[in-house]
C-alpha cells in the first residue's frame, strides 16, 4: 500500500512538472511573439553542450580560450543562442545589446551564481553583488574616486623610481609585465591602504609580510594572482562551480586575507586614535572605516577595489610595450611628444599634473589603441533574472529581437567586438593609434571599462597611473626593442583580467647612452 502511495505521489509531481513545464514554455512563445521576437542562429547545443564545455576547457587549458570565443562568433554571427552544460546562453557582441543588458535594461539582468563563484576571495563586494549589497558597496566607493587624490602622481613616482631601478641598463632582455604587475600592487596597496606591500622590494614597511605566510610582497603577488586563477576556473564551470575548491585555492585566499586584514586593523585603528594619522596624507581604506568599521565589509571592499586597481593597470601597461616594441613608429612618435611637453630625465621641462597628461592626444590614442585591441577584461557575463529580449540578433537579418528566458546566461567579448571590421575597419587587428584621430567618437562598440551603472569607478585612477608611468619611462629611456620577435601576436592569459602568457619581453637603452 505504501509503495503504492509513493508511486502515484510520484508520478503526479512527475506529471505536475511536465504540465508546468509545457504551461512555461507556451507563455514564453506567446510574450516571445509579442515581443517580436524571433531566433538568432544555433551555436553548440548538441547534447545539453557538454561537448561544447569540454572544448572550452580545452581552449582555457592551452590558454587560448579568449580567441577560441571570438572564433565562435566569427562562426555563427555577432548574436547566437547556444548551451553549456545544460544551460541555455546567448553570446552577443552587439552594442545595442550590451547597452540594453548594462543600462537600458539594466534590471533585467543580474551576475548570477558569481557571488558564489567568487566569494571565498572577495566576498561582498562591488564585484560580486547585485541590488541593495551592490548599491551599498559603490556607495561606499564612489566618493573616494572623485577626489584629487585619485591623482597622487607623487605616490607613484616613488614606486616608478623604484621600477626604473630594477630594469636592465645594459641592453639586456627582460619581462617588463612581471615587473608591472610589481608596481601596480606597490602602488595600490600603498594608495589603498596606508603601506606598501613592496614586492618591488623598496618598502621599510614590510614587517608584516615577512611574518606573515606569504613572506614578502612578491609571495602575496603569488597568492593573489592563484587565488584569480582558480576563480576563473569556478566561474568557467557555471552552474558547477562548487566542484572546483582545491587545496592550492583555498591556501591562496587564507594568505591573501592574512595580509589585507593586518591593514584593515590599521585603518580601524588609525579611526579610533586620529593621532596616529600622517597628516595630510590621504588614505582610501581610513576613508572607508570613517564610514563603516566592520572588519569583513572593510576587507571585502579593499580585496574587491585591490583587484581593479592592480590588475587593470598592469594589464595596460604590459599591453602597451607589447604593441610598441613591435611598432616603433608609435614608441618615436609619443617619446617625441612626452619630451617636448615635459623634458627628459636630465631636463625636464614643468611640473606633470593629472590635467596635462590628459591633454596630450597621441598619449591618450596610445591607450586607447591598447585598450581597444586587448581590454583588461575581455570577457563578461549576466543571467537574466526574468523573461526578457534584447533589442537585435534575431530573425534572417539580425534585425529583430532576441528573446532570453528567465535564468539564461547572456555572455559577451569586448575583445570580440572590438575586433568588428564593420566598426574599426578592414584593419581592426592592426594596433594603429591613428584611427583615434580619424574618428574618436565611439558609444557602445567600444567599452574597456565597461559600461551603464555598473562602470569602472578606477577608470580614471589606472589612466592616470598608465599615462604617468608612461612618461617617466620615455623620460629615462630613448629606445625600445622587441627581446622576442618569434612572438608576433600576444598570447593571451586570461583569469579575472587580461595578461600575457608569454610576458613581454623587451629591451630599453637609457637616454643619451652611446
Amino acid at each position: 500500500m505504501l509503495a503504492s502511495i509513493v508511486l502515484l505521489l510520484g508520478g503526479l509531481y512527475i506529471t505536475f512538472t511536465i504540465v508546468q513545464s509545457i504551461q512555461n514554455a507556451y507563455n514564453r512563445r506567446r510574450l516571445a511573439k509579442s515581443l517580436g521576437c524571433q531566433p538568432p542562429p544555433s551555436g553548440a547545443t548538441a547534447y545539453w553542450g557538454i561537448p561544447a564545455f569540454f572544448r572550452l576547457k580545452k581552449a582555457a587549458d592551452e590558454h587560448r580560450w579568449v580567441e577560441f570565443i571570438a572564433d565562435q562568433y566569427a562562426t555563427y554571427g555577432n548574436t547566437f543562442r547556444h548551451n553549456m552544460m545544460g544551460r541555455e546562453m546567448v553570446s552577443t557582441i552587439d552594442p545595442e545589446n550590451l547597452k540594453a543588458v548594462l543600462a537600458t535594461q539594466f534590471n533585467d539582468f543580474c551576475l548570477g551564481s558569481r557571488h558564489r563563484e567568487f566569494y571565498p576571495l572577495l566576498g561582498d563586494g562591488i564585484f560580486t553583488l547585485d541590488g541593495a549589497g551592490w548599491s551599498h558597496a559603490r556607495g561606499l566607493l564612489r566618493p573616494q574616486f572623485t577626489r584629487d587624490q585619485v591623482a597622487d602622481l607623487d605616490l607613484m613616482d616613488g614606486h616608478i623610481s623604484r621600477l626604473v631601478e630594477l630594469i636592465p641598463k645594459d641592453g639586456s632582455s627582460f619581462d617588463i609585465q612581471h615587473l608591472f604587475f610589481l608596481l601596480t600592487i606597490d602602488s595600490a596597496t600603498h594608495f589603498l591602504f596606508g603601506e606598501s606591500v613592496g614586492s618591488m622590494g623598496s618598502s621599510a614597511d614590510t614587517g608584516v609580510l615577512s611574518k606573515s605566510s606569504v613572506g614578502n610582497g612578491e609571495g602575496f603577488a603569488e597568492a593573489f594572482n592563484t587565488a584569480q586563477e582558480w576563480l576563473a576556473a569556478r566561474s568557467r564551470a557555471v552552474d558547477f562551480y562548487w566542484m572546483i575548491n582545491p587545496k592550492e585555492f583555498r591556501e591562496a585566499n587564507q594568505r591573501v586575507h592574512e595580509v589585507v586584514d593586518h591593514y584593515v586593523r590599521l585603518a580601524i585603528d588609525s579611526k579610533n586614535h586620529p593621532e596616529k594619522r600622517e597628516p595630510g596624507r590621504y588614505i582610501f581604506a581610513e576613508a572607508l572605516a570613517a564610514n563603516n568599521d566592520n572588519p569583513k565589509v572593510l576587507r571585502d571592499n579593499m580585496l574587491n577595489i585591490l583587484l581593479a586597481g592592480r590588475d587593470t593597470t598592469a594589464s595596460l601597461l604590459s599591453s602597451a610595450f607589447f604593441f610598441m616594441a613591435r611598432h616603433p613608429n608609435v614608441w618615436n612618435r609619443l617619446r617625441r611628444t612626452i619630451i617636448e611637453e615635459f623634458g627628459d630625465a636630465q631636463h625636464p621641462r614643468g611640473e606633470i599634473t593629472h590635467t596635462k597628461l590628459k591633454d596630450i592626444p597621441y598619449l591618450r590614442y596610445v591607450l586607447n589603441e591598447t585598450l581597444r585591441l586587448l581590454p583588461p577584461v575581455p570577457l563578461n557575463f549576466r543571467v537574466a533574472v526574468k523573461d526578457t529580449s534584447l533589442p537585435v540578433g534575431g530573425g534572417p537579418d539580425g534585425q529583430s529581437p532576441v528573446f532570453v528566458s528567465k535564468g539564461s546566461l547572456v555572455t559577451y567579448s569586448v575583445y570580440a567586438m572590438h575586433r568588428r571590421q564593420d566598426f574599426w575597419g578592414a584593419d581592426a587587428e592592426v594596433f594603429r593609434p591613428e584611427r583615434w584621430e580619424e574618428n574618436s567618437r565611439h558609444g557602445w562598440d567600444y567599452l574597456p571599462f565597461n559600461g551603464g551603472s555598473r562602470i569602472c569607478l578606477g577608470q580614471q585612477y589606472a589612466l592616470t597611473e598608465a599615462s604617468f608611468t608612461l612618461v617617466r619611462l620615455m623620460q629615462r629611456f630613448d629606445a625600445l626593442e622587441n627581446a622576442d620577435p618569434t612572438l608576433e601576436k600576444p598570447a593571451i592569459l586570461s583569469n579575472l583580467t587580461l595578461s600575457h602568457d608569454k610576458g613581454v619581453h623587451i629591451r630599453l637603452r637609457p637616454a643619451g647612452s652611446a
